[in-house]
């Protein structure tokens, strides 16, 4: 799966904030870990995604983020995309709306226009929570479980539900907060790709 394509997916997500009745019980749980994540000054996260595997760190809505021998670069102003294959890279500029649903923020998904709804709390460790986008918003996404950790409020796993019936699942298999990262790790350094092609796409 290519990074821009793991975005996309990401990106079917958004929708407008609606105000409407929700599962309390839900809403306290995402609460607790949006706050949680929030309080971290910075993050790195192994996850995985089907067959492949990647990793992210993220710090003050800047990420590095590496899946499948591509890489992304966005440090706030422009975005990078790295593909090690062609040894070329595509510059944007960064649209912070194209970047509210990847793994640096999702953690926040709940507030942007779904209703939510506790499936399991109790059972073991975890609880598991359902995000429905608002009815007659035009989606390709029909649902969004988020299983969540009631000892210290991080998320474990995603999946995502099209409305075709198909399944694409996220998990995390190692979190590291407050990790040391330097600004410069968001930032596309051309010196470290040799013969690299830099397609810009700016305006």
């Amino acid at each position: 799966m290519t990074i821009q394509r793991f975005l996309v997916a990401t990106l079917l997500l958004v929708y407008p904030l609606i105000s409407q009745a929700q599962d309390s019980k839900a809403a306290a749980i995402l609460e607790a870990m949006s706050k949680k994540y929030q309080s971290f000054s910075s993050f790195s996260a192994a996850f995985t995604y089907g067959s492949e595997s990647g990793m992210i760190t993220t710090k003050a809505g800047k990420y590095h983020l590496k899946l499948q021998g591509q890489e992304v670069f966005n440090d706030g102003k422009t975005v990078a995309t790295y593909v090690k294959e062609a040894n070329e890279v595509n510059l944007s500029s960064n649209d912070p709306a194209s970047n509210e649903f990847s793994p640096a923020n999702i953690y926040n998904l709940y507030k942007n226009g779904y209703t939510y709804k506790l499936v399991q709390e109790g059972k073991g460790s975890h609880a598991v929570v359902d995000l429905t986008p608002a009815k007659g918003k035009s989606s390709n996404v029909a649902k969004v479980r988020l299983t969540i950790s009631q000892k210290d409020h991080t998320l474990q796993s995603w999946q995502i539900t099209d409305k075709s019936g198909k399944v694409q699942n996220f998990k995390i298999s190692k979190f590291t907060p407050n990790v040391a990262v330097a600004d410069n790790q968001f930032t596309f350094n051309k010196a470290k790709y040799p013969g690299v092609e830099v397609i810009d796409l700016r305006d």
